[in-house]
């Protein structure tokens, strides 16, 4: 079933992982909506430059972000309340996890590339 997936940290870059996961979301046949604050288009589509300007009907977010610099997103994930918030590998953050855990937001440590050519998104 199609989703409505923010993708946190979506890059213009066609080699960034990404970007990568907004063309296969694409392809899959859910609405993508790439969140980056130095960026006005990415893919053809229109980029929300934070958290707190999304929609708040989010299925998924997928968060591509380090967590250097995913400390202050914890709040406008919360308000969000998304059904889920997928940790790609070297976006972890134990600080983060804990805390969508705490606000009943599901949790995933995967990668969404992955997720998607296998049928588990």
């Amino acid at each position: 079933m199609p989703e409505t997936v923010a993708v946190l940290g979506a890059s213009p870059n066609p080699d960034r992982y990404s970007n990568k996961a907004i063309r296969l979301l694409r392809e899959h046949g859910h609405t993508v909506l790439p969140v980056n604050p130095a960026q006005t288009e990415i893919e053809g589509l229109a980029v929300v430059p934070s958290v707190d300007k999304l929609p708040r009907d989010i299925d998924t977010v997928t968060v591509y972000v380090s967590p250097r610099h995913s400390g202050g997103l914890l709040p406008g994930l919360i308000a969000l309340h998304p059904k889920r918030v997928i940790f790609n590998p070297g976006a972890e953050s134990a600080e983060l996890i804990k805390g969508l855990r705490a606000a009943d937001i599901q949790v995933e440590e995967a990668c969404t590339l992955v997720l998607l050519r296998t049928r588990q998104f």
